[in-house]
């Protein structure tokens, strides 16, 4: 697989999280609560895991040594549950803009691991990611005063949780493909919803209500993408620059959003969008021009 095939697989992996929001709003619609559909996203996601792991695997896995998936599993599980309690305590929008505080922390998280600095390229990237969630989130008219100090706690730490989770899943486990990997994940991370949420949708009839198909669109682009595609790109970009690209799940939610249930995209979100993509993109665009640059001298010192 050739080398900026990483980076577009967990941008993907992002993007796939990005509807998830409108997917649920639409299941509340509906007359499901939020709880019912996040653990039928779980549930349904660790089935169809399940099903492509037999598809594709023969016997037991070994679930020796898979400690680091153990715990990508538990954070997956524990920033939903933290990200759908702040929503009760504050405005969706601006949950969000606590959730995305993890493209610092992930970076923080890798600094730390590997004893560096950041670059001058990424703390540029960050301050772009930053002001254009604020602008896209639709933050400048809002009136945050009411807010208790519950919504704020669980908000970042919900985005403590996530920069936790692709920390914890670019470690690579030996003999461990990624098939495996998803099937133990999504395994861990439904334990970890059922104490969490909702888990009487099995036996109350939910599902069959209907929930179910909110369950498999939300398991499929909450689970079974998200955790393949990551799987392959954050071990081989990193857990910092992950953080980065992964900052292209809000736009996505805006434009979910503006597609699924009309909802109004202002100019200042149309901006803040393109601050974040161009956020995200910044750090390639640089490292590209430096080696440019670098060729050319040498180019010429020859």
């Amino acid at each position: 697989m050739k080398a900026w095939m990483y980076p577009l697989l967990v941008v993907l992996g992002a993007a796939s999280y990005g509807i998830l929001s409108t997917i649920i709003k639409l299941a509340i619609q509906d007359g499901f609560t939020a709880s019912e559909a996040v653990t039928s996203q779980y549930y349904t996601g660790f089935l169809l895991a399940f099903i492509i792991y037999i598809l594709a695997r023969r016997g037991m896995p070994k679930f020796r040594g898979s400690f680091p998936v153990l715990l990508a599993g538990l954070f997956t599980a524990i920033t939903g549950t933290m990200y759908g309690k702040s929503v009760e305590y504050m405005p969706a929008s601006l949950a969000v803009v606590l959730l995305f505080q993890f493209t610092w922390i992930g970076m923080l998280y890798e600094c730390v691991a590997t004893r560096r600095l950041p670059k001058k390229s990424e703390v540029v990237s960050l301050i772009f990611l930053f002001s254009g969630t604020i602008l896209a989130a639709g933050l400048i008219d809002a009136d945050i005063s009411g807010i208790p100090w519950q919504g704020w706690a669980w908000g970042l730490a919900a985005a403590f949780s996530f920069a936790a989770f692709l920390t914890a899943n670019q470690k690579p486990v030996a003999g461990m493909d990624v098939v495996t990997r998803l099937f133990l994940m999504s395994f861990y991370a439904s334990i970890a919803i059922t104490f969490f949420q909702s888990p009487e949708i099995v036996w109350n009839g939910k599902l069959v209500e209907g929930l179910w198909l909110y369950g498999a669109t939300l398991g499929v682009f909450g689970i079974v993408l998200p955790i393949f595609l990551f799987s392959v790109g954050v071990p081989k970009v990193g857990a910092g620059m992950s953080s980065i690209l992964s900052a292209v799940e809000l736009p996505v939610a805006i434009i979910a959003s503006m597609l699924l249930l009309g909802e109004r995209l202002t100019i200042l979100q149309f901006i803040g969008i393109l601050l974040v993509l161009f956020g995200m993109t910044l750090p390639a665009m640089l490292q590209r021009f430096s080696l440019r640059t670098r060729r050319r001298l040498k180019k010429s010192g020859s």
